[in-house]
């Protein structure tokens, strides 16, 4: 399957937006156009299947660094149905970043994530 570059910057672009949806409604909204039903998103830290539990990790994320924003870190690159891109969570009164890390998803054949793994790279007081 060939998914050309603008469906990897889309998809990323509706990953962001879903990471950075702070009220129920919108986070449940920006869930649904960025993953498949049968989604998944893993990390070191989590390991979740379908909306509301992608949901849920956001939401768990955003009460652990309230004030905090994802952003992009650096191109996407990708190729075939995978893209991988960097990240950084930003505090967004001082712009300090104490997270970052990369992650790789697949898309499906419609530009939507069907996987996403996580890797950290910075952690407070790691």
């Amino acid at each position: 399957m060939t998914v050309n570059t603008n469906s990897y910057d889309s998809a990323v672009a509706r990953y962001f937006e879903a990471w950075n949806a702070t009220e129920p409604e919108a986070l449940q909204k920006a869930v649904a156009a960025a993953w498949t039903a049968d989604g998944s998103y893993t990390d070191p830290l989590a390991d979740v299947r379908g909306h509301d539990q992608i949901a849920a990790v956001i939401a768990a994320a955003h009460e652990q660094f309230p004030g905090f924003a994802f952003r992009p870190l650096g191109a996407v690159d990708g190729h075939h149905d995978t893209a991988r891109f960097g990240w950084e969570l930003v505090n967004e009164a001082d712009g300090s970043a104490p997270v970052a890390g990369f992650d790789v998803i697949t898309l499906d054949g419609e530009g939507r994530i069907r996987q996403v793994l996580g890797f950290l790279d910075r952690l407070p007081g790691a």
